[in-house]
């Protein structure tokens, strides 16, 4: 391993993480990927796309959907291998490769998982599908929302898998995160102040964005209460425009990014460990 390149060590590492997902069944993953989504499908309803409030309740559905699917990826993914990677790192293991590769690995999980999502709410919601794409076809923009989500869960996951020392502290760790990310994704409560600027910092707020902009929710059927708490930033936060839905995709990259580093940089401190 000492006289590996940066670029054969995550060769290996993702070979690696690719027998393990063979020899560990990991294709039970997909499994439950698809129960989440039948299961969320069968209570969005027939007028998720139709009316502004069932595609907002339904977009919410389908964010925390990707969200605890992405999480429950990798959660426990690093922390268990702690002492495999502080004895590695000591004889020429690169953090960087070691995570590259398991976000290399996680990325193709997480893209099947989108494709057993999208294929089953496409199916679900056919009938009514919005009708005005931006960039893409209505099914590809939501394939492309969803992976963006269930993927940036995913490496936040590894963030949180390399920071903790146990599966157990993870397990524990991971219900708050997911709280936080669906108090804080301004569908549930009116966030003001404090709480605005951590929802600034979570996955859901853009991604529940990104899906209303690709419906068009403002611009849906709505009643004539909803019609008048319409505000300026609601449509703002929903825009129907190309610009907006690439901006809520870049914003979801970014974070996938920023938890890659997170995750490198807390490994970094492996070797001081003092289980």
């Amino acid at each position: 391993m000492q006289h590996a390149s940066r670029m054969a060590q995550i060769k290996i590492y993702t070979k690696k993480c690719f027998r393990l997902f063979i020899n560990g069944k990991g294709w039970t993953t997909f499994i439950s990927a698809a129960i989440i989504a039948v299961i969320i499908s069968a209570v969005t309803g027939d007028k998720t796309f139709v009316t502004y409030n069932d595609t907002r309740n339904g977009a919410f559905a389908f964010v925390c959907a990707c969200i605890w699917i992405g999480l429950f990826n990798s959660i426990q993914s690093i922390c268990g291998e702690r002492d495999i990677i502080k004895r590695e790192h000591r004889t020429g293991l690169h953090i960087s490769s070691y995570v590259l590769a398991h976000m290399i690995y996680e990325m193709a999980l997480c893209l099947i998982e989108t494709l057993i999502v999208t294929v089953i709410i496409s199916i679900r919601n056919g009938s009514h599908m919005p009708e005005d794409p931006l960039i893409f076809p209505i099914g590809m923009e939501l394939c492309v929302t969803f992976f963006l989500i269930i993927y940036s869960s995913d490496v936040l996951g590894l963030a949180i898998s390399s920071i903790v020392k146990t599966a157990n502290t993870a397990m524990t760790v991971m219900p708050f995160v997911l709280i936080i990310q669906l108090v804080m994704s301004g569908m549930i409560f009116k966030l003001e102040g404090i709480t605005e600027q951590i929802a600034k910092i979570t996955i859901s707020k853009w991604g529940l964005q990104a899906i209303c902009s690709t419906a068009d929710a403002v611009n849906l059927e709505m009643t004539p209460a909803q019609y008048s708490l319409m505000t300026d930033e609601i449509k703002k936060s929903y825009e129907h425009t190309v610009g907006h839905l690439s901006g809520m995709w870049a914003i979801l990259i970014a974070f996938a990014m920023l938890y890659g580093v997170v995750s490198i940089i807390a490994l970094k401190f492996v070797d001081k460990d003092k289980r």
